[in-house]
């Protein structure tokens, strides 16, 4: 059964840092693209980071730029997102999803295989 689990959320300060990391399980993540998504209360979800199956092209969404960092560590199957000057609209549950992509570089479309979430809170 493919699967997704998300972990690394919780909760800090303005300004402080968060390592979200995604875990696959029953296949390997060599030929997938992952996204990180996140969705924020009232709001609809959001694409966050992706990287494809290589980690040689990302994407961001320009309100993370500069403090969002996805990567990849296909020996442990797992794919990180570093999220650095956080700030209180950064709060949300952060998912992390796959599809299955053998094309150079990723976007934050049709993706098949979703994670549970993990809560990002940000506040004083």
């Amino acid at each position: 059964q493919l699967q997704l689990v998300e972990s690394g959320g919780g909760l800090v300060q303005p300004g402080g840092s968060l390592r979200l990391s995604c875990a696959a399980s029953g296949f390997t993540l060599d030929y997938y693209n992952i996204g990180w998504f996140r969705q924020a209360p009232g709001k609809e979800r959001e694409g966050v980071s992706c990287t494809d199956r290589r980690g040689g092209s990302t994407n961001y969404a320009d309100s993370v730029k500069g403090r969002f960092t996805i990567s990849r560590d296909n020996t442990k199957n797992t794919v990180n997102l570093q999220m650095n000057s956080l700030k209180p609209e950064d709060t949300a549950i952060y998912y992390c999803a796959a599809k299955m992509d053998l094309l150079y570089g990723c976007d934050f479309a049709q993706y098949t295989t979703w994670g549970q979430g993990t809560q990002v809170t940000v506040s004083s």
